[in-house]
């Protein structure tokens, strides 16, 4: 059943409209348990539209498997989805750094604390983002030092190839994921893929990786399939590639490959003089996880990262 979470009149007789779509048993009991996909708060993230797409196909297929409840949100940001903009377009700013909003402030204010409103009451809520245009990324869980107890069990059920574990120095407390951590939602941030893209390997391996953590909550009893071991990772273990001189980045190894210490993983070339300006190479041992996908550097550009001490 499709709902209208939030509905805001616009200038020029337009209208801001976040809707979400509710999955429900064929018979409902009232002892349920939900859980909330969310994706779409930066509008130029679109990788877990698909994901929700597939999800929903699937609960349709078979709704007799399904006994609880699943809320979709496909479009946190409509405005930003729709203008293919990061941020809220009117406002320039950015979504994830507003919550968990004012139900009297203004309007950015106001359409994050209804949607927290809505949300909480989840028993787990997975929050999708795709990386940016410059950076791929693989299937990855991030989250702080205090939710790790917590959300850990839940992240390696989700079928990632690897957890991210950030200090809490470093988490944004105005993010919905904090948010929603501090108001009792166990909440996994998914970052996987590229910006504007749909990467649909990384999707059909988050969407087995839902389908089997909803069967373990009980919430689906439908056919699933064996999900990957993540590797967990601490803040210390991540070496940065940065660009040492500008131009065009081309990789030489493909991503979430095992790469040594020293070795070659891409060039930054010249395209004026016909030259390599520097080769990259790995600061460490590790797992390459991130890759530059837009070619165009300057000095300091990230062009990858590499998970170190470990192998797939």
């Amino acid at each position: 059943m499709i709902e209208n979470v939030v509905s805001i009149e616009l200038p020029v007789d337009e209208k801001l409209l976040i809707q979400k779509n509710r999955m429900e048993p064929l018979e409902m009991t009232g002892s349920e348990k939900r859980i909330t996909i969310v994706t779409g708060t930066h509008g130029d993230e679109l990788e877990g539209q698909f994901v929700c797409y597939e999800i929903l196909r699937r609960i349709r297929e078979h709704m007799e498997c399904l006994h609880g409840i699943v809320d979709v949100f496909p479009a946190f940001n409509p405005l930003g989805i729709d203008s293919i903009t990061r941020g809220i377009p009117m406002f320039d700013l950015d979504m994830n750094r507003i919550f968990p909003g004012n139900p009297k402030g203004n309007l950015p204010d106001y359409l994050t604390a209804q949607l927290v409103d809505d949300i909480v009451g989840s028993d787990l809520c997975v929050d999708i983002h795709a990386s940016n245009i410059y950076l791929q990324e693989v299937p990855q869980v991030r989250m702080s030092e205090i939710t790790q107890e917590k959300l850990m069990p839940f992240a390696k059920e989700i079928n990632v190839d690897f957890v991210w574990v950030h200090p809490s120095a470093t988490v944004l407390e105005s993010t919905l994921a904090h948010s929603l951590n501090m108001l009792g939602v166990p909440t996994l941030v998914v970052e996987m893929g590229v910006g504007m893209r749909i990467t649909k390997e990384y999707c059909y391996q988050l969407v087995e990786g839902i389908f089997h953590t909803m069967k373990i909550m009980g919430i689906w009893s439908g056919e699933t399939k064996p999900v990957r071991e993540p590797i967990v990772s601490r803040d210390g273990e991540v070496g940065f590639v940065n660009a040492e001189a500008s131009g065009i980045f081309v990789p030489k190894v493909p991503i979430w490959t095992y790469v040594e210490e020293g070795e070659h993983i891409g060039d930054i070339l010249n395209p004026l003089t016909g030259l390599i300006e520097h080769r990259v190479e790995s600061p460490c041992s590790g797992m390459l996880f991130t890759v530059r996908e837009y070619p165009i550097v300057y000095h300091g550009s990230l062009m990858a990262r590499v998970l170190g001490g470990v192998r797939a």
